[in-house]
């Protein structure tokens, strides 16, 4: 082949790559914002579940600098509980714009499947009002029971400094009932819920 023929196939090589990338750059800006808002709506449903109570969540320009230095100031204190972080503090309120309490979302990076990420109603008197899960990756039949009403719905109601895991049935109501065949991520998930119950009473600006 002649040297202008390999020149010709270099540039139809270059000019596909780049309409390629073109497009696919498109198509991603077109999809991004729908999956966005995919998410925040499943976000804002899961947070309603949380805190029933609640009408809207708003955020605090200065929750979110406390939550940005989360990981560092709970590796510092609270090291039992892994590798957590409070991912988002907003304030929970009620239909006359009234705060009634606030709504962390934290997440632990040892959980068996990765990382769990919760939400975390937690009213003005400290008293968990219900607790979701936003991310887990986990065994179908094992980890993935942290999800249900079973295991999450032992948090609520519930007004604790922080909770522990047991086996052998729970006798307080600090005490968490592991999931059979998943400790590990019984385990994460209630770090997590105590990495935002710390939050709540030891990082909220007054």
């Amino acid at each position: 082949m002649k040297k202008g023929g390999y020149m010709k196939d270099a540039f139809i090589l270059f000019a596909i790559t780049l309409i390629s990338g073109l497009l696919l750059g498109a198509a991603y800006q077109i999809t991004k914002e729908p999956i966005e808002m995919a998410e925040i709506a499943a976000s804002l449903e899961k947070y309603k579940l949380a805190y029933p109570e609640a009408e809207e969540f708003t955020v605090n320009d200065d929750l979110k600098d406390e939550a940005s230095n989360s990981e560092e100031t709970l590796a510092s204190v609270k090291p039992e509980y892994g590798k957590v972080r409070v991912d988002e503090a907003l304030e929970a309120r009620d239909g006359s714009g009234n705060i009634i309490g606030y709504m962390i979302t934290a997440s632990s990076d040892d959980s068996y499947g990765g990382t769990v990420k919760v939400s975390l109603g937690i009213d003005l008197e400290g008293t968990v009002t219900g607790m979701e899960l936003l991310e887990i990756n986990d065994t179908p039949g094992l980890g993935m029971k942290a999800a249900e009403p079973a295991f999450k719905d032992q948090f609520k109601g519930k007004a604790v400094d922080e909770f522990t895991v047991t086996k052998s049935g729970s006798t307080s109501d600090s005490e968490i009932d592991s999931i059979s065949g998943a400790t590990i991520t019984s385990d994460a998930v209630t770090h997590a819920v105590n990495a935002a119950l710390y939050f709540a009473a030891n990082c909220i600006p007054q």
